[in-house]
Protein backbone atom coordinates (compact mmCIF):
# COMPACT_ATOMS: atom_id res chain seq x y z
CA UNK A 1 0.00 0.00 0.00
CA UNK A 2 1.43 3.34 -1.02
CA UNK A 3 2.18 6.10 1.41
CA UNK A 4 -0.44 8.32 -0.22
CA UNK A 5 -3.18 5.75 0.29
CA UNK A 6 -2.16 5.28 3.94
CA UNK A 7 -2.35 9.04 4.54
CA UNK A 8 -5.79 9.25 2.91
CA UNK A 9 -7.09 6.35 5.02
CA UNK A 10 -5.67 7.89 8.20
CA UNK A 11 -7.31 11.24 7.47
CA UNK A 12 -10.61 9.54 6.70
CA UNK A 13 -10.41 7.63 9.98
CA UNK A 14 -9.79 10.85 11.91
CA UNK A 15 -12.76 12.50 10.23
CA UNK A 16 -15.02 9.59 11.14
CA UNK A 17 -13.84 9.63 14.75
CA UNK A 18 -14.40 13.40 14.92
CA UNK A 19 -17.93 13.04 13.55
CA UNK A 20 -18.74 10.34 16.09
CA UNK A 21 -17.30 12.21 19.06
CA UNK A 22 -18.48 15.74 18.20
CA UNK A 23 -22.07 15.30 19.49
CA UNK A 24 -20.75 13.76 22.70
CA UNK A 25 -18.31 16.61 23.24
CA UNK A 26 -21.04 19.19 22.65
CA UNK A 27 -23.37 17.38 25.01
CA UNK A 28 -20.64 17.16 27.63
CA UNK A 29 -19.97 20.89 27.31
CA UNK A 30 -23.64 21.68 27.79
CA UNK A 31 -23.78 19.34 30.74
CA UNK A 32 -20.82 21.11 32.30
CA UNK A 33 -22.54 24.46 31.93
CA UNK A 34 -25.73 23.03 33.44
CA UNK A 35 -23.81 21.81 36.46
CA UNK A 36 -21.94 25.08 36.83
CA UNK A 37 -24.88 27.46 36.45
CA UNK A 38 -27.71 25.36 37.90
CA UNK A 39 -31.14 26.99 37.36
CA UNK A 40 -29.43 29.95 35.69
CA UNK A 41 -28.80 27.65 32.70
CA UNK A 42 -32.51 27.11 32.02
CA UNK A 43 -33.30 30.78 32.67
CA UNK A 44 -30.76 31.75 30.02
CA UNK A 45 -32.16 29.19 27.57
CA UNK A 46 -35.65 30.59 28.15
CA UNK A 47 -34.42 34.14 27.56
CA UNK A 48 -33.02 32.93 24.21
CA UNK A 49 -36.43 31.43 23.32
CA UNK A 50 -35.19 27.87 23.75
CA UNK A 51 -32.01 28.28 21.67
CA UNK A 52 -29.56 26.26 23.76
CA UNK A 53 -26.57 27.00 21.55
CA UNK A 54 -27.09 30.74 21.93
CA UNK A 55 -27.60 30.34 25.67
CA UNK A 56 -24.45 28.26 26.03
CA UNK A 57 -22.44 30.81 24.07
CA UNK A 58 -23.59 33.49 26.49
CA UNK A 59 -22.87 31.37 29.55
CA UNK A 60 -19.47 30.38 28.20
CA UNK A 61 -18.65 34.06 27.72
CA UNK A 62 -19.69 34.81 31.31
CA UNK A 63 -17.48 31.97 32.49
CA UNK A 64 -14.56 33.31 30.45
CA UNK A 65 -14.93 36.80 31.93
CA UNK A 66 -15.65 35.91 35.54
CA UNK A 67 -14.57 32.32 36.12
CA UNK A 68 -11.25 33.35 37.65
CA UNK A 69 -12.78 35.91 40.01
CA UNK A 70 -11.57 35.42 43.58
CA UNK A 71 -14.01 36.69 46.16
CA UNK A 72 -12.82 38.66 49.16
CA UNK A 73 -13.57 37.22 52.61
CA UNK A 74 -15.63 39.02 55.21
CA UNK A 75 -14.29 39.66 58.65
CA UNK A 76 -16.29 38.28 61.54
CA UNK A 77 -17.22 41.85 62.52
CA UNK A 78 -18.43 42.72 59.00
CA UNK A 79 -20.47 39.53 58.86
CA UNK A 80 -22.15 40.32 62.17
CA UNK A 81 -22.97 43.83 60.97
CA UNK A 82 -24.50 42.58 57.73
CA UNK A 83 -26.62 40.00 59.55
CA UNK A 84 -27.84 42.63 62.01
CA UNK A 85 -28.67 45.03 59.20
CA UNK A 86 -30.59 42.38 57.28
CA UNK A 87 -32.58 41.57 60.40
CA UNK A 88 -33.34 45.30 60.56
CA UNK A 89 -34.63 45.20 56.98
CA UNK A 90 -37.03 42.43 57.90
CA UNK A 91 -38.18 44.39 60.95
CA UNK A 92 -38.70 47.45 58.76
CA UNK A 93 -40.95 45.46 56.45
CA UNK A 94 -43.63 45.42 59.15
CA UNK A 95 -44.20 49.18 58.88
CA UNK A 96 -42.90 50.00 55.41
CA UNK A 97 -42.63 47.11 52.92
CA UNK A 98 -41.54 49.30 50.00
CA UNK A 99 -38.73 50.94 51.98
CA UNK A 100 -37.65 47.55 53.28
CA UNK A 101 -37.30 46.17 49.74
CA UNK A 102 -35.31 49.24 48.70
CA UNK A 103 -33.05 48.76 51.74
CA UNK A 104 -32.69 45.04 50.97
CA UNK A 105 -31.55 45.79 47.42
CA UNK A 106 -29.03 48.40 48.58
CA UNK A 107 -27.70 46.18 51.37
CA UNK A 108 -27.31 43.20 49.05
CA UNK A 109 -25.53 45.37 46.48
CA UNK A 110 -23.13 46.61 49.16
CA UNK A 111 -22.39 43.03 50.25
CA UNK A 112 -21.88 41.94 46.63
CA UNK A 113 -19.30 44.67 46.13
CA UNK A 114 -17.53 43.95 49.40
CA UNK A 115 -17.18 40.30 48.45
CA UNK A 116 -15.26 41.43 45.36
CA UNK A 117 -17.85 41.26 42.58
CA UNK A 118 -18.08 44.07 39.96
CA UNK A 119 -18.92 47.35 41.63
CA UNK A 120 -20.79 49.40 39.03
CA UNK A 121 -22.74 47.83 36.18
CA UNK A 122 -25.76 45.84 37.41
CA UNK A 123 -25.76 43.45 34.44
CA UNK A 124 -22.09 42.73 34.94
CA UNK A 125 -22.70 42.09 38.64
CA UNK A 126 -25.40 39.59 37.73
CA UNK A 127 -23.19 37.92 35.14
CA UNK A 128 -20.38 37.46 37.68
CA UNK A 129 -22.74 36.28 40.40
CA UNK A 130 -24.30 33.76 38.03
CA UNK A 131 -20.92 32.10 37.52
CA UNK A 132 -20.33 31.63 41.24
CA UNK A 133 -23.86 31.63 42.71
CA UNK A 134 -26.06 30.33 39.91
CA UNK A 135 -28.51 28.80 42.38
CA UNK A 136 -29.43 32.15 43.93
CA UNK A 137 -28.47 34.96 41.55
CA UNK A 138 -32.06 35.40 40.40
CA UNK A 139 -32.89 36.72 43.86
CA UNK A 140 -30.79 39.79 43.08
CA UNK A 141 -32.58 40.32 39.77
CA UNK A 142 -35.92 39.91 41.51
CA UNK A 143 -35.33 42.37 44.34
CA UNK A 144 -33.78 44.85 41.88
CA UNK A 145 -36.86 44.75 39.61
CA UNK A 146 -39.37 44.87 42.45
CA UNK A 147 -37.55 47.73 44.18
CA UNK A 148 -37.79 49.73 40.94
CA UNK A 149 -41.53 49.06 40.72
CA UNK A 150 -41.96 49.93 44.40
CA UNK A 151 -40.33 53.33 43.86
CA UNK A 152 -43.02 53.98 41.25
CA UNK A 153 -45.78 52.75 43.59
CA UNK A 154 -46.55 49.74 41.38
CA UNK A 155 -45.68 46.83 43.72
CA UNK A 156 -48.13 44.88 45.86
CA UNK A 157 -47.30 43.90 49.44
CA UNK A 158 -47.06 40.18 48.66
CA UNK A 159 -44.75 40.90 45.73
CA UNK A 160 -42.56 42.96 48.04
CA UNK A 161 -42.45 40.21 50.63
CA UNK A 162 -41.51 37.60 48.03
CA UNK A 163 -38.70 39.85 46.77
CA UNK A 164 -37.15 40.03 50.25
CA UNK A 165 -37.53 36.28 50.79
CA UNK A 166 -36.06 35.56 47.35
CA UNK A 167 -33.11 37.90 47.91
CA UNK A 168 -32.40 36.42 51.33
CA UNK A 169 -31.09 33.16 49.83
CA UNK A 170 -28.32 35.02 47.98
CA UNK A 171 -27.64 37.18 51.04
CA UNK A 172 -27.17 34.06 53.18
CA UNK A 173 -24.87 32.52 50.59
CA UNK A 174 -22.70 35.62 50.40
CA UNK A 175 -22.58 36.32 54.13
CA UNK A 176 -22.08 32.73 55.31
CA UNK A 177 -18.63 31.52 56.25
CA UNK A 178 -16.66 30.08 53.34
CA UNK A 179 -13.65 27.76 53.74
CA UNK A 180 -11.17 30.42 52.69
CA UNK A 181 -12.72 32.81 55.19
CA UNK A 182 -12.29 30.30 58.00
CA UNK A 183 -8.59 29.88 57.28
CA UNK A 184 -7.97 33.63 57.24
CA UNK A 185 -10.06 34.21 60.35
CA UNK A 186 -8.22 31.50 62.28
CA UNK A 187 -4.93 33.13 61.38
CA UNK A 188 -6.33 36.52 62.39
CA UNK A 189 -7.60 35.13 65.70
CA UNK A 190 -4.26 33.53 66.52
CA UNK A 191 -2.57 36.87 65.97
CA UNK A 192 -5.21 38.66 68.03
CA UNK A 193 -4.80 36.18 70.87
CA UNK A 194 -1.07 36.86 70.98
CA UNK A 195 -1.79 40.57 71.34
CA UNK A 196 -4.73 40.15 73.68
CA UNK A 197 -7.14 41.88 71.28
CA UNK A 198 -9.33 39.01 70.13
CA UNK A 199 -13.03 39.84 69.97
CA UNK A 200 -15.74 37.36 70.98
CA UNK A 201 -16.40 34.73 68.35
CA UNK A 202 -19.25 35.59 65.99
CA UNK A 203 -22.05 33.18 65.12
CA UNK A 204 -20.96 32.37 61.59
CA UNK A 205 -22.25 28.83 61.10
CA UNK A 206 -24.91 28.39 58.46
CA UNK A 207 -27.42 26.92 60.89
CA UNK A 208 -26.94 29.75 63.38
CA UNK A 209 -27.22 32.27 60.56
CA UNK A 210 -30.42 30.65 59.33
CA UNK A 211 -31.86 30.70 62.85
CA UNK A 212 -31.12 34.41 63.20
CA UNK A 213 -32.49 35.37 59.79
CA UNK A 214 -35.48 33.06 59.57
CA UNK A 215 -36.70 32.82 63.14
CA UNK A 216 -38.48 36.11 63.90
CA UNK A 217 -39.48 36.69 60.26
CA UNK A 218 -40.95 33.22 59.85
CA UNK A 219 -42.73 33.39 63.21
CA UNK A 220 -44.41 36.71 62.42
CA UNK A 221 -45.45 35.60 58.95
CA UNK A 222 -46.83 32.31 60.28
CA UNK A 223 -48.90 33.92 63.02
CA UNK A 224 -50.13 36.66 60.67
CA UNK A 225 -49.23 39.47 63.09
CA UNK A 226 -47.33 41.63 60.61
CA UNK A 227 -48.92 44.42 58.66
CA UNK A 228 -49.62 43.83 55.00
CA UNK A 229 -49.28 40.02 55.34
CA UNK A 230 -45.46 40.12 55.57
Amino acid sequence: MSTGVIIILAVAALVIVALVLAPRVMQSGGGGLKRRFGPEYERTVARHDGDRKAAERELSERLRRHGDLRTRPLSAEAREQYVARWAGVQEQFVDSPARAVDAAERLLGELIRERGFPADEFDEQVAALSVHHGEHVDGYRHVHAVAARAREGRAETEELREAVVHARALFEELVSTHPQDNARHRAHDRGAERHGTRTPAAGTGKQRLADRLHGPWAARHHTGTTKGGA
